[in-house]
C-alpha cells in the first residue's frame, strides 16, 4: 500500500470552482503515483473562509463558521473523489459548528460513499484560549479496506494514552498545522513515538506557507512524513519518508501491511504487547533521599 502525506498551503479563493479545482489536483497527483491513502493537514479547510470574503477570512470567529458552512460541500466534493480516484482520503480538517462551540474535525472518505469523522480531542492554548475551539467526539478505529485506521489530530498525537486508545490501528493518521519548527517537531516526535508504541505506521501531513488574510493560520511550517517502529523489517531509524520542509507536494512511501503485523508479532522488542505492565506503575514514583 502507498500512502502520500501532504504538505499543503492555504490559498485565497476568489471560486469555488477554485478550490474543487486545487483538491482535485492534489488528489489526481497522488493517485496517478499510485498512492491508496492520502492525508492532508489540520485546518486545511481554513482556507474556505476566503469565500466569504477577505473581512470574514480575518475575522477570529467569523472565519470558524463560513469554514462549517462550507463543509457539507467540501465533504461531497471528497466523496466524489475517493470514488472516481479509488483512493481513502482524509480530509483537511476545519472547525464544525455541531457544539455549543465549535470543534476541530477531520473526516475520512473511502470508495463507495463510505465516510467517518474525527474530532481533535486536547486544544492548544491558542485553540481553547483565544480562539474558543472545543474538543469533540471520542476517537474512533475506523476498519477499512486498507486495514484498521485512527486520526490523531496534531496536538493529540503528543498524548501516549490517546494514542494508546489506537492501538489496534494499522495506521494513525496525523494531519497538523504548527507555526514553528518546534511545533513541527513536537508533533513529529510524538508521531514518532505512537509509531514506537504500538508498532504500526504514523502519517503525518503538515501546512506550509503564509496565508496573511488569517491570525489563526498566517504561518505554518512542516512537512509530509511516514514513520514507523524502528524494529525488523523497518528502517533503524523508524523513518519510512519524509519531506523537506516547508515545500509544498506530496511525500510517498511504500508500506508492506504484513511488516507490521509481523513486528507486532515478533519483533526485537513487543512494545504494543509489553504496553500493560505498565499497570499499576502509574502512581508516581517514589521520592527517596540519595544516601
Amino acid at each position: 500500500m502507498k500512502a502520500a502525506a501532504a504538505a499543503y498551503p492555504l490559498d485565497f479563493l476568489t471560486s469555488w470552482a477554485q478550490y474543487e479545482d486545487k483538491i482535485y489536483t492534489w488528489v489526481r497527483e497522488a493517485a496517478g503515483k499510485g498512492a491508496e491513502l492520502l492525508v492532508f493537514p489540520e485546518y486545511g479547510a481554513m482556507e474556505l473562509a476566503t469565500l466569504a470574503g477577505k473581512d470574514v477570512a480575518a475575522d477570529l470567529e467569523a472565519s470558524l463558521f463560513a469554514v462549517s458552512d462550507r463543509l457539507a460541500d467540501a465533504d461531497a466534493l471528497h466523496v466524489r473523489l475517493a470514488e472516481e480516484f479509488s483512493v481513502h482520503i482524509l480530509a483537511a480538517s476545519g472547525p464544525a459548528a455541531t457544539r455549543a462551540r465549535p470543534v476541530n474535525r477531520a473526516r475520512l472518505f473511502a470508495p463507495g460513499d463510505r465516510h467517518g469523522v474525527q474530532d481533535k480531542q486536547i486544544m492548544t492554548r491558542f485553540e481553547r484560549d483565544v480562539w474558543r475551539v472545543q474538543g469533540g467526539g471520542p476517537l474512533q478505529v475506523f476498519d477499512t479496506a486498507l486495514g484498521k485506521i485512527g486520526v490523531l489530530i496534531c496536538y493529540d498525537a503528543e498524548f501516549p494514552l490517546l494514542g494508546r486508545a489506537l492501538a489496534e490501528c494499522d495506521y494513525i493518521l496525523v494531519p497538523s498545522c504548527t507555526e514553528a519548527l518546534t511545533g513541527y517537531w513536537r508533533v513529529r516526535i510524538g508521531a514518532m513515538a505512537r509509531a514506537l508504541e504500538n508498532q504500526c505506521v504514523t502519517i503525518m501531513s503538515s501546512l506550509v506557507g503564509e496565508a496573511a488574510w488569517s491570525d489563526a493560520v498566517d504561518v505554518t511550517t512542516g512537512a509530509g512524513g511516514v514513520f514507523g517502529p524502528p524494529d525488523t523489517g523497518f528502517p533503524s531509524d523508524g523513518v519510512l519518508a519524509v519531506g523537506e520542509t516547508g515545500r509544498p507536494g506530496w511525500t510517498f512511501a511504500e508500506i508492506d501491511p504484513t511488516r507490521i503485523a509481523h513486528v507486532r508479532a515478533d519483533g526485537v522488542v513487543l512494545n504494543k504487547t509489553h504496553w500493560t505492565e505498565q499497570t499499576g506503575r502509574d502512581a508516581g514514583a517514589t521520592i527517596v533521599q540519595l544516601r
